[in-house]
């Protein structure tokens, strides 16, 4: 009898992460690389190795970045995982960033979602402090 799928080692998905760590202590870096790993253990996506940018004064063509798009045009890779869309770049490279990952075939996953703007936080905090209203109910008989 075979065992049952739960039991036999199957990979997910292959990621790469992408890092970008300018002027960061080796410990933030390596806790940073525990949460993609952490990441993609709960996710089951197998996290085959990470790119780490740390030229603040590099364009959207970095090494480190370079050497992602290589990987990615490696046949049955996913994506591409980062803590958070701050590690592509600054926004205007992080967008020229997202748009060649995808360009590539691949995703762009982020462990942290993007915050929402602060006009919809202050609507929804405004619409849960509405004071409650008195109605008052007319008797059709009246």
């Amino acid at each position: 009898m075979e065992p049952l799928t739960e039991q036999r080692p199957v990979s997910g998905p292959v990621v790469y992460g992408f890092l970008r760590l300018v002027r960061v202590s080796q410990a933030r870096h390596d806790a940073l690389a525990a949460s993609l790993t952490e990441y993609c253990r709960t996710h089951e996506l197998q996290l085959s190795g990470i790119f780490s940018d740390r030229d603040a004064t590099a364009g959207p063509v970095s090494a480190a970045f370079t050497g992602l798009l290589d990987v990615l045009a490696l046949p049955d890779v996913y994506g591409v995982l980062a803590p958070s869309m701050s590690h592509m770049g600054p926004k205007a490279i992080a967008t020229e960033r997202r748009a060649r990952i995808e360009t590539a075939g691949s995703r762009l996953l982020l462990v942290r979602r993007p915050c929402p703007t602060r006009s919809s936080v202050d609507r929804r905090r405004s619409a849960s402090r509405r004071p409650l209203r008195t109605v008052t109910v007319l008797d059709g008989a009246s």
